[in-house]
Formats: C-alpha cells, sequence, structure tokens
C-alpha cells in the first residue's frame, strides 16, 4: 500500500491519498492521519472509507509525517569502512599512502578505517533531530559553515506501535512502514565533531529529507533487504547500489534500541547509507544549483535542489 498526505493549496486542508491499482483516490474525512491509516490492510479501507477521485492540482504534496523522534543507524560495514577511507583521502591525504601500503601488504582492511569492537557488537546509532525534516521537492541551503555538503541514500522504518524491551521477532508487526531517507552531512565539519567525543551535531541536525509516498510494511518487509537503488545528481547517474549485506537487520536495530527504553508510534528509524550512495565514499560532493535524487525499487524517487 502507497499513501500521500495533501495539503489544499486554498483551505490548507490535509488530506490523505492511496493508490488503487495504479491510480491515486483520496480518503475522505482522513484528517491526514497516515500513522492510522497506514497500519490497516488495503481491502478493509477499500471497504469501510470512501474513496474519491480529485483534482491534483488543487493539492501539494507534502510531508507524509513529523517524526516523533530520530534514529539513525550505521547498519552497513562496508559504507562505515569506505566512508573513513574517504576522510583519509580528502582530508587526511599524508596518511592515504600508509593505508595503501599496509593493504597492499597485508590484504586487509587497515584497522583504523574500522569502526570500533562495540560496532559489531550493538547497533549503534546517533540521535537526529527530527523537527528539521523537509519534504521530496522541496530545497536544501548549504549551512553557512560547510563547503562540502553530502547526501547519504537511506531507508528508514517508521514505527507503528509502542515498543520497549522488545524482541527482533517482537518488531516486524511494529513496523507501520516505510520512506527514502537523506541524511544530508557537512563533511568538512564532521571529522573535528567526532573527535570531541560526542556524536554529530552542526554536521547532520541542519536538516534532512524523506519520500512523500510512504509504502506500507506488509508490502515491504520482505524485500527490504534486497531493493536496487540509484543516486543521480543533475540527472547523471552518480552510482548505483542493492540494500542487502546489513550488519544487523531493522528488527535487530530497533529491538536493540528499546531496550530499557519506551519507543512511541511515530518514531523514524533510519537504517544508515548504503555503500558507495554517498559523496565521501564516491567522490562526487554537492554545489549550490544542483539537485540531488534517490531511486529506490518498490519505494519512488526522494529529490532535492540545493540552494
Amino acid at each position: 500500500m502507497k499513501l500521500q498526505r495533501l495539503q489544499h493549496k486554498q483551505t490548507a486542508k490535509y488530506e490523505l491519498a492511496i493508490e488503487i491499482q495504479g491510480s491515486w483516490k483520496m480518503i475522505e474525512d482522513s484528517t491526514g492521519d497516515l500513522l492510522y491509516y497506514l497500519q490497516k490492510p488495503i481491502d478493509e479501507i477499500i471497504k469501510d472509507y470512501k474513496l474519491v477521485a480529485f483534482n491534483e492540482s488543487d493539492y501539494n504534496i507534502v510531508l507524509p509525517f513529523r517524526p516523533m523522534a530520530y534514529r539513525d543507524f550505521m547498519l552497513y560495514e562496508k559504507h562505515a569502512i569506505e566512508a573513513a577511507r574517504g576522510f583519509v583521502r580528502k582530508y587526511l591525504p599524508k596518511l592515504l599512502p600508509i593505508v595503501k601500503f599496509y593493504e597492499a601488504i597485508t590484504g586487509k582492511t587497515f584497522p583504523k578505517l574500522k569502526p570500533s569492537a562495540r560496532y559489531y557488537k550493538y547497533p549503534i546509532f546517533y540521535m537526529g533531530n527530527h523537527l528539521n525534516f523537509i519534504a521530496d521537492g522541496e530545497s536544501i541551503a548549504i549551512p553557512s559553515y560547510t563547503k562540502e555538503l553530502d547526501y547519504e541514500l537511506e531507508i528508514a522504518a517508521i514505527l507503528g506501535k509502542p515498543l520497549k524491551n522488545a524482541k527482533p521477532e517482537d518488531v516486524s508487526s511494529a513496523i507501520a512502514g516505510f520512506v527514502i531517507l537523506n541524511d544530508f552531512s557537512a563533511r568538512d565539519v564532521q571529522l573535528d565533531e567526532m573527535g570531541s567525543g560526542f556524536g554529530p551535531m552542526k554536521t547532520k541536525n541542519f536538516g534532512s529529507s524523506i519520500s512523500t509516498t510512504v509504502i506500507s510494511a506488509d508490502e515491504l518487509l520482505s524485500t527490504i533487504d534486497n531493493l536496487s537503488v540509484e543516486v543521480l545528481i543533475n540527472d547523471k547517474v552518480i552510482t548505483k547500489a542493492n540494500s542487502s549485506n546489513k550488519l544487523f537487520s531493522f528488527q535487530e536495530a530497533i529491538a536493540y534500541a528499546s531496550w530499557e527504553e519506551q519507543l512511541h508510534p511515530g518514531e523514524l528509524f533510519a537504517s544508515g547509507t548504503i555503500p558507495t550512495c554517498t559523496g565521501i565514499e564516491n567522490g562526487k560532493m554537492l554545489q549550490s544549483g544542483d539537485t540531488v535524487t534517490f531511486i529506490v525499487e518498490k519505494m519512488g524517487t526522494l529529490s532535492n535542489k540545493v540552494k
């Protein structure tokens, strides 16, 4: 099931639209409560609610919901290692020959490029600013303190039910749906911030974006770890990848987040960057005027212009 949140251009009233056999219908008198309908079977919505045609030009497609909280995991080890390599290449170039020499001689990853031991034991995450999300089609401003704006293609799960001390097998039924997420990052600030002993702050919290189409969990959960993805900048393909090979599943990650901590409906949990789908890995950063577009199989697109 695919849902979108609409806002009438004249009255500013919120509504919900659902895709039925390739066309969008409005759920009459829905009040725009996406989370409520996202957890209902599509057959029940068709049976119990009036679905009506609408003039799409009268509405804007807007942010589907405002997350109650936002956690961003780093579930891809390959991204963790290759992003670290990218930081060395870009900001610590004198160390690069040492890294290359070690890896050529040993055939192993340079130890300092690998995450700490805790990373392999627990699905680590940072808490982002849940109030600074923008929607597909909106513009993102480059913060005044950075010259290196980056993008990160991620998939994010929306929690539909409260959880605490959950087991991974309990989590599947609590996930309501999924969106595409862009975790914008100020890379020339990140290295210094992370060295302070705390996680990212000004590096990340100025803004992130999510897709306006939400896919229900029952449609996507079984294939969430095998989706083809692409990154385009100004309509040019920068990289293609796949959502497979997480170190921990969404279920394991969210269960860990619930360890002695109450989780609430409407919280958002991002996967971390799919390998190669970020400039720090592939070498292509964002400039003012660029448009970055993510394409995810079965989910759609997320596109934002850089101001």
